[in-house]
């Protein structure tokens, strides 16, 4: 009986072989990132709604502005009655 040649002694010499690895490029040198449209949009969504939320309840130019109209005897009239009256049954959807 002979005996050919098996391989090495060792079976497990085969895997403690070390590779080379492969060294990044020296053009990238920095971190980067990308940002996806989606992501952009969303962004600009959460500022709108920040910048309401940051919005005074109440607009107090506004309230000047109407009351100085009310002082107004001429102001309230058949016209302004009726857009206003439209305008309330609007909101409840009353038509």
């Amino acid at each position: 009986m002979t005996i050919e040649g098996i391989g090495p002694v060792d079976p497990i010499q085969r895997f403690n072989k070390t590779e080379k690895v492969n060294k990044p490029n020296a053009s990238q040198t920095g971190d980067s990132i990308s940002v996806s449209n989606e992501a952009k949009l969303r962004s600009e969504i959460m500022q709108a709604v920040e910048d309401v939320r940051n919005l005074p309840d109440i607009r107090q130019d506004r309230v000047e502005e109407v009351k100085a109209r009310l002082q107004d005897p001429s102001y309230i009239d058949d016209r302004v009655v009726d857009a206003v009256a439209n305008e309330i049954l609007s909101v409840f959807d009353v038509d």
